[in-house]
């Protein structure tokens, strides 16, 4: 892969311009962190060079003075909100968050349940992380949010909302996902701690869009696409143009609120820190990319992915006509295709030639390996199988599994199990080849190379199972889908 982003010059500034947004709040600062503190493959996509974990990595060199909050909206633990990527509800990522961030040597300081109107569910997880020794906080929904500022700034407004006990000078706030209530949460401390005396501050870290970049440089039309369920929209920062003359890029929900913020500080304070919300906030990607052709390309094929993901929804009746629209919006404006998608023209011609469901996936190298369906085999199997011999230099003529030790795993599910479908789904044909490599060096040779799929683009001509897609997904490929269900549902 190509390489677009310095991720180390990145963890440098970062942790540095953090630092002096600290310095100036007299040393207390409340810092909203927007997106992923790790895990974030977005980012690493659309940057290539950006690593995953890079933000998590930064606050480790700030552990010594950063401390976690973790909030999470009572409305999604009551309607058991899943986060899409990992399928675990936010709940049970509060757990995991905190989990990984004290495994790296950070400090959590406790969990507070936002937007809270006596939920019982809410109530029972609050039990729940009490009971492992965990500080819970309740922040109430307040009648008006975020108009009605006389209520918002006053003892019936923030000052309802339980003070969360803090003791390090940057106190970062995240979030399984959006709309947990992380600006709120901020605001609030920062009422709070200006009625005890103390002077805080409160800043923004969004990785994207990124602000100092074009506004429609494929990067940010790459978040637009990314939060089309929101509905977010990147503008031209109009209050920064205003104040620096300079135009800078910020997106919509920041800069409606952005008056608002100001009315808010001005209560609390006395009044506003910043002039525009580019100044609140302090991301240093845009300095950081090396290469901007490749972030460009890199971030089209990321619209791409996300415009066959709204389509597949659409299709399977869980989507909405507005996002697939935007996406399609997105594709033009970034210049982009879906046959700029190496893999899938790849597989639709393959469909097209054996006339079933064909796969196409796109090795480390650019080589591209297709599979089709079989009596055997399903056409996602069958790809996996060819993508490991093709990497492991086994000849695609000699078979890693005997087809006499799939047949009795066939006649398992069909006669046994009540399945339909009597091919070999992704997992269980992974299962039958580690068998195999037990006697057969050749399986064994093609087993080994399953780490180097992470990362592979893929493209199957029809919609798969569930269970398929989740195949790919723990195999680390990026995967996409026609649209369409096979003629035979049974063989999905």
């Amino acid at each position: 892969m190509k390489i677009g982003f310095d991720n180390e010059k990145y963890l440098k500034m970062q942790s540095e311009h953090i630092r002096e947004r600290i310095g100036k709040f007299g040393n207390k600062l409340y810092l909203e962190f927007g997106g992923k503190l790790f895990d974030d493959y977005h980012a690493s996509r659309v940057l290539p060079g950006f690593q995953p974990d890079s933000k998590l990595r930064m606050l480790m060199q700030l552990s010594d003075q950063a401390e976690i909050v973790i909030v999470v909206s009572a409305a999604d633990i009551d309607k058991n909100k899943l986060r899409g990527d990992l399928g675990i509800s936010y709940g049970m990522d509060v757990l995991r968050l905190r989990k990984e961030f004290m495994d790296r040597g950070l400090y959590v300081g406790s969990v507070c349940i936002t937007q809270y109107t006596g939920q019982e569910s809410a109530d029972t997880f609050r039990k729940y992380l009490e009971k492992m020794g965990i500080r819970v906080y309740i922040h109430y929904v307040i009648p008006g949010y975020p108009h009605n500022t006389r209520l918002i700034v006053s003892d019936e407004g923030y000052g309802k909302n339980e003070y969360i006990e803090t003791s390090r000078p940057l106190v970062v706030v995240t979030a399984p996902g959006p709309g947990s209530g992380k600006m709120a949460t901020c605001l609030s401390q920062v009422y709070h701690e200006y009625k005890r005396g103390t002077a805080a501050g409160y800043a923004k870290f969004e990785t994207f869009p990124i602000w100092n970049i074009p506004l429609k440089h494929p990067v940010n039309l790459a978040y637009e696409a990314a939060t089309a369920d929101l509905n977010d929209v990147n503008m031209i920062d109009p209050f920064h143009l205003e104040a620096y003359g300079e135009t800078t890029v910020n997106y919509n929900r920041d800069v409606e609120i952005f008056p608002v913020l100001q009315t808010m500080f001005e209560k609390i304070i006395g009044e506003c820190p910043y002039k525009s919300p580019t100044d609140m906030g302090v991301n240093m990607a845009g300095n950081c990319i090396i290469d901007d052709e490749v972030c460009r390309e890199a971030s089209r094929q990321e619209i791409i992915r996300r415009y066959y993901k709204s389509m597949d929804a659409l299709a399977a009746g869980t989507g909405k006509e507005e996002e697939a629209y935007k996406l399609e919006l997105l594709l033009q404006q970034a210049h982009a295709s879906v046959s700029d998608r190496a893999v899938v023209p790849a597989a639709m011609a393959l469909e097209e030639k054996t006339g079933a469901p064909a796969a196409a996936l796109e090795l480390p190298d650019g080589r591209i390996v297709t599979g089709k369906t079989s009596d055997l085999l399903g056409a996602s199997s069958a790809l996996l199988l060819n993508a490991l011999k093709e990497l492991g230099g086994v000849p695609h003529r000699n078979k890693v599994i005997s087809p006499d030790a799939l047949r009795p795993i066939q006649t398992l599910k069909t006669k046994y199990l009540g399945s339909q479908n009597p091919r070999l789904h992704t997992d269980e044909t992974l299962i039958a080849l580690s068998i195999s490599a037990a006697d057969n060096p050749e399986a064994q040779q093609a087993l080994s190379q399953i780490p180097l799929l992470k990362g592979c683009q893929a493209h199957t001509s029809v919609l798969l199972s569930d269970v398929d897609v989740q195949g790919f997904r723990r195999l680390g490929i990026e995967l996409t889908c026609e649209p369409k269900f096979e003629k035979e549902r049974k063989y999905a």
